[in-house]
């Protein structure tokens, strides 16, 4: 009995005030969107690095089964052969022993373009590998930088 009582009272000076206003509602919207606009730029910004570091990583990954190609063969794959012969035997090519990957996803850079491989590479290198960025052509900043395999 009492605490219905006490719960009366409480309601009594709240008749007219049962709501929000339309005020609160707009700040309150407004503050969300604050806040999932800048965690939208600090998710994204990570994303694109994140990208960026695994297509450096697979460039320098596939130095290994270069290597072991040219041991098997005698030398690298020529830039027309390219990197799908870690993959497939090219024809003409003794002592041929892969595959030397997995399978085609390891010849692709986390945006699903083709790795570049060029061999010989410039400057008096036996090969290099390219990714194009997230826009796959040359050139460009951020996540549509280029990423080489001597950078």
């Amino acid at each position: 009995m009492k605490l219905m009582r006490l719960a009366g009272q409480r309601n009594r000076g709240r008749t007219h005030n049962q709501g929000f206003s339309l005020i609160e509602i707009i700040v309150v919207i407004t503050i969300i969107g604050v806040i999932v606009g800048w965690a939208a730029t600090n998710i994204f910004g990570k994303f694109d690095q994140a990208q960026a570091r695994i297509a450096k990583s697979k460039i320098v990954a596939m130095s290994g089964p270069l290597d072991i190609y040219k041991l098997d063969t005698g030398k690298y794959p020529t830039t027309q052969e390219g990197l799908r012969a870690l993959l497939q035997a090219p024809p003409g090519v003794p002592n041929w022993n892969g595959p030397y990957v997995k399978n085609d996803a390891e010849l692709k850079d986390p945006w699903r373009n083709d790795l570049i491989y060029r061999s010989p590479g410039s400057e008096g290198r036996p090969y290099e590998i390219v990714s194009l960025g997230a826009d796959g052509q040359e050139g460009g900043e951020g996540a549509n930088k280029d990423l080489k395999s001597w950078e």
